[in-house]
């Protein structure tokens, strides 16, 4: 047999296609081949026809038997197009240049192991089984592309476990019925699956600490009826969300929809049109390089929660505005936004009770925003909170039930706080022990249960005057807290209106009043009625001017009887009177003269009072000294 002519026994057709092999050709007349001719032509390979190149080129036939290629070498291309196979073909190990399936129909296809120098693609192929290309090494680029692999129950309908593809992977309209298994591959540039489709029981797309060294595409149509799983996956490029449908287990303990934990994305996670998800998304432990952008998603786990970001790390913005849906709780506490987190327009439903937004300990580079239409059914949680620019609330709606916690923002920091909800809380607004600039708020929007215990504040926008804000104190469902009052009071100094802080400092002793037992309570209402506190001192002067004109009047009328040894001064009521209103001060007329009869109770009533009216002005001195 020469190498130029087919073996013995070889068909007409078969012959034919022998010829068309040496010459590179397509060989299209040619209905039915048996697998072990294909086999003999790629294994034991005739010459090429002078100046061709001898390759594979097979369209619309048949193909019996088993097509073995396991661990063989072929240097040429194979390029099968609209071929039926009755069995599954093996290119377990082999090394082969191009290999290129279109249109084809198989029961399943192996490719275990294979070396593939330069592209290998299945585009537009019908898979009634597994497409195994567990180790798969591909020179340039993979394609999948419009491919339907059917695969029996329990089983992966494409296996492609560490797999390695020298320049990208594409998948557009790939439709399997069954799970996706990419565990450990490697992708040098991009890796896409726009508009493909895993439906069924248990589809999903398992791809645990994928390398990908460009974008990863699940967009335009994308749908996944199981999970998305990238746990500890690496993504050079953006991963790209948009028009993605994602659904997961209901239960709240199930596995997510989109798994990204630990994961570290290159560029942006962009999401921000038509993703849906019906689950969880679990992001703790990520890290984004540039902006994650929800914006318009719509998340749906109302069992529990449905965006769980633990510690996840933003280069950027993260985005969730203009119409961002999540039912169920976003929980981003610890982390680390280098933008601005962004939540206009949002609506976020927290389930049964829980938090609507959780992100106790974030921190943000620039605007915190929870505004322009935010909607919260549920409390807004952010303790601890760093925030280097705005924390606002302005036109936002709180939807919580009376008694409940809204806003619980305590022992945090912001530069500007701006509380300016679309209508006034009926539940709790937790503001304690937080550090603001500026803070900015409305009468109108005041809640009406407001903790302030420990806020601190360099100023308030609007300047309202003291007896106005007065009301916005009394507001504590604890009862009185004396740190509140302190706190405007010096922020009201601090810019030049002593007046208003003098009037919150007396409303402060008043409310404390309350507080104290009766023997206290008593004394405080002197000090009150005598000298406000020490921040009304003119009235101490009135009451001592009008007890010593009556004074002065009674013993000029009625002198008493000098008493002792001795000749006594010359009596002067004016200053006999004063030597008993004033008990630290002697001008010698009081132990010179002795009133008699009803005068003794005039001296009494003078002393009495002359001893509270310095006590009172001496302790509202000190406390006046003392704030200053």
């Amino acid at each position: 047999m020469s190498d130029d002519c087919p073996p013995d026994g070889w068909e007409a057709h078969e012959r034919r296609l022998w010829e068309a092999y040496r010459r590179g050709e397509w060989c299209e007349d040619v209905p039915e081949v048996r697998a072990e001719v294909l086999r003999w032509l790629l294994v034991a390979a005739p010459r090429p026809a002078p100046g061709r190149l001898a390759r594979l080129r097979l369209r619309g036939t048949r193909i019996t038997g088993t097509l073995d290629l396991a661990e063989a070498a072929v240097q040429g291309a194979i390029r099968l197009d609209s071929c039926r196979f009755d069995e599954v073909p093996c290119f377990d190990g082999g090394q082969f240049g191009v290999l290129q399936l279109k249109d084809c129909a198989l029961p399943g296809l192996s490719a275990a192991g294979a070396r593939i120098g330069q592209e290998c693609e299945f585009v537009g192929c019908t898979l009634d089984g597994t497409l195994n290309l567990r180790s798969l090494t591909v020179g340039t680029h993979l394609l999948l592309d419009r491919s339907t692999v059917h695969a029996p129950d329990g089983t992966a309908a494409v296996d492609a476990r560490s797999i390695a593809v020298g320049e990208h992977l594409s998948a557009t309209g790939l439709v399997c019925t069954g799970p996706v298994r990419l565990m450990s591959s490697r992708v040098q540039d991009t890796l896409g699956f726009r508009g493909a489709r895993l439906q069924g029981e248990g589809a999903c797309l398992q791809a645990p600490e994928l390398t990908v060294g460009g974008g990863l595409y699940l967009d335009r149509g994308f749908s996944g009826d199981g999970g998305i799983n990238l746990y500890g996956a690496s993504i050079g490029g953006s991963l790209h969300l948009e028009e993605a449908t994602l659904t997961g287990p209901d239960a709240q303990d199930a596995d997510p929809a989109l798994q990204l934990l630990c994961a570290s994305v290159g560029g942006d996670i962009q999401a921000g049109s038509g993703l849906a998800v019906r689950g969880s998304v679990d992001m703790r432990d990520t890290s984004v390089r540039g902006s994650v952008v929800l914006r318009r998603a719509r998340l749906r786990h109302p069992a529990g929660t449905a965006l769980r970001a633990h510690r996840l790390h933003v280069g950027g913005d993260l985005d969730c505005r203009d119409g961002f849906v999540s039912e169920g709780t976003v929980d981003l506490c610890d982390a680390r936004v280098g933008g601005s987190a962004l939540f206009e327009g949002a609506e976020l439903t927290g389930h049964a009770g829980t938090a609507a937004l959780r992100a106790n300990g974030i921190e943000v580079g620039a605007e915190f925003n929870c505004c322009d239409g935010l909607t919260a059914h549920g409390r807004i949680s952010l303790s601890s909170i760093t925030v280097r620019a705005r924390l606002c609330f302005e036109n936002a709606l709180l939807d919580v039930p009376a008694g409940e916690r809204a806003l619980i923002c305590r022992r945090s920091a912001a530069a500007e706080l701006t509380l300016k909800p679309r209508e006034a809380p009926r539940g709790i607004v937790d503001l304690s022990h937080t550090r603001v600039g500026v803070l900015r708020d409305d009468v109108a929007g005041w809640p009406r249960s407001l903790v302030l215990e420990g806020l601190a504040y360099d100023s308030t926008k609007p300047a309202l005057p003291g007896h106005r804000r007065l009301t916005w104190l009394d507001r504590d469902p604890a009862g009185f807290a004396p740190q509140p009052y302190e706190q405007l009071a010096a922020s009201y100094r601090r810019h030049g209106r002593d007046a208003d802080a003098r009037l919150v400092l007396l409303a402060k002793q008043r409310r404390r009043r309350a507080t104290l037992a009766w023997p206290a309570r008593i004394w405080s209402l002197l000090q009150d009625l005598t000298v406000g506190y020490g921040y009304r001192p003119l009235r101490a002067v009135l009451l001592l001017a009008v007890c010593f004109t009556v004074g002065t009047v009674l013993f000029a009328a009625w002198p008493p009887l000098p008493y002792g040894d001795g000749t006594p001064p010359d009596f002067q009521p004016a200053v006999y009177t004063l030597d008993l209103l004033l008990p630290v001060v002697d001008f010698g007329q009081e132990r010179s003269y002795s009133s008699h009869g009803a005068l003794q109770w005039v001296v009494v009533a003078l002393v009495s009072v002359g001893w509270v009216l310095a006590s009172t002005v001496v302790a509202g001195a000190n406390r006046v000294l003392r704030r200053s």
